[in-house]
């Protein structure tokens, strides 16, 4: 699954990789464009053409500009509480929860980012709305 873009393919993260540095790097990016509203935290700490496995987003720093422009702008509200960190090698694993608005139940989001060379090349997510209740009990946060 992770072996798509960036070389060499390991069967997991890359150990040579500071996963303290790469920590770094994914949470500037992660909290500079969602909880400071800085889309030129992509210039700093993403590359240019960084692949992106969304599938309704294309590749680039352009485009991920594009995506969050719009939310930032016509959400004034809009606002990510960062839950968890994880880092090994060159990848880094954050959970949040994004809300549009105040009272938005909002989303959970894993963000999967793998960091090379001081820069984000590629990212991964997985979303899920915040259900009302829980079958089990266990809330999302």
């Amino acid at each position: 699954m992770f072996s798509t873009v960036s070389a060499p393919r390991l069967p997991g993260p890359d150990r040579r990789v500071s996963a303290a540095a790469g920590k770094r790097v994914a949470l500037a990016l992660f909290t500079g464009v969602t909880v400071d509203h800085d889309l030129t935290a992509y210039d700093r700490y993403a590359a240019e053409y960084h692949c992106q496995h969304t599938p309704t987003m294309p590749n680039g720093t352009a485009a991920a500009k594009e995506f969050f422009a719009p939310i930032i702008t016509n959400y004034p509200d809009f606002s990510v509480s960062v839950k968890r960190i994880v880092a090994e090698g060159d990848y880094v694993t954050i959970h949040s929860h994004f809300k549009m608005t105040v009272e938005d139940p909002g989303i959970a989001i894993v963000d999967l980012l793998r960091v090379r060379g001081g820069k984000v090349v590629e990212h991964w997510d997985v979303v899920q709305p915040v259900p009302a209740t829980s079958a089990n009990g266990n809330t999302m946060f």
